[in-house]
């Protein structure tokens, strides 16, 4: 079976989660047998084209590249609001572009609601973002280069987000709870990878000036497990998602997640982060030392049911499944 995965991962691309999955998938499925996987292949000879991002150079790849087409909807019109500055704008085309595609993969079951009721008709197969386990997992080493490039104490309480620096992933709430806790180093990785075009740019680049020496904004980090592996705690305050995939991540490294309560982390992650409703809450329970221990015990085998060995193999089901038709 010849496989193309395509992903506009250039300029910002290269730093948001559907270039992370899409790299994920791709690697997996070239090390098995009986396919052969290109990746972002100018050649229109392939069974399936699978696409993560539906941008110029995809819209153009669709047009002339042979097999089946199947698009992951990593980004819907929910997540834009908050994120991008012209949502609505953006979100118009959303429909349109959905439409030129064979068949559309969810990631969660609530962008598989979105999906149907912009779409009803739309062919979709729910199936859920992987990760490989054997990267993301805690590496001693790396925690103590982390700290030691941000200038932090072996003994320092490090809560740590990692997402792009918008409204709808929380960063204002982020902010907020580093004036409150100043005794915890609060690091946030991750920058504007939509420039001026995310939402709230120049007030947020404005609000980070007025930080205290307890919060540091790493940008973007080559070894993203440097940064698990020298947080304690990992912080998630977006207020909307398809998935969560840095939740996995971080779960996978073993550390306990504070995340806010929303409809999508509660669907995939329900037993094992604890949930924040108000600031007050996200504050008791980063305060509660005893339960985020224990709970870190947990989080790295609950990663196993999302092993991007296992999700591949259901991409590989999928795409028989449509070559057949």
């Amino acid at each position: 079976m010849k496989i193309n995965i395509f992903v506009e991962d250039f300029l910002f691309f290269k730093y948001i989660g559907c270039s992370t999955a899409a790299k994920s998938l791709y690697r997996e499925l070239s090390r098995m047998p009986g396919f052969d996987v290109s990746w972002n292949s100018k050649s229109s000879d392939f069974d399936v084209v699978h696409y993560h991002s539906f941008g110029p150079l995809s819209l153009l790849n669709r047009q002339y590249s042979g097999g089946v087409k199947v698009l992951t909807a990593h980004s819907t019109p929910r997540v834009n609001d908050g994120n991008l500055a012209f949502s609505k704008t953006i979100n118009k085309y959303y429909p349109g572009v959905y439409r030129l595609f064979d068949h559309i993969i969810n990631i969660s079951i609530p962008c598989q609601q979105e999906i149907d009721e912009i779409l009803p008709d739309m062919p979709s197969t729910l199936i859920p973002n992987g990760i490989d386990r054997e990267f993301f997992k805690h590496d001693a080493d790396k925690r103590a280069r982390f700290r030691a490039r941000f200038s932090i104490g072996d003994d320092e309480k490090v809560v740590l987000s990692v997402a792009q620096q918008t409204p709808r992933k929380g960063i204002y709430d982020f902010l907020k709870l580093s004036k409150h806790h100043p005794e915890i180093k609060w690091v946030w990785v991750g920058g504007f990878p939509y420039g001026i075009f995310s939402a709230d740019y120049f007030h947020i680049k404005k609000m980070k000036k007025k930080c205290g020496k307890n919060v540091i904004f790493t940008g973007f980090i080559p070894d993203i497990m440097e940064a698990y592996s020298g947080a304690d705690v990992f912080f998630m305050p977006s207020y909307a998602e398809t998935f969560g995939l840095v939740v996995l991540e971080a779960l996978s490294s073993g550390l306990p997640v504070v995340a806010r309560d929303i409809p999508e982390f509660r669907e995939i992650f329900d037993d094992v982060v604890h949930f924040f409703g108000t600031l007050d809450e996200a504050s008791f329970v980063l305060r509660d030392y005893d339960l985020l221990r224990q709970s870190s015990g947990a989080a790295r085998d609950y990663t196993e049911q999302f092993d991007i060995k296992r999700i591949a193999r259901m991409h590989c089901d999928l795409y028989r499944r449509l070559i057949e038709k």
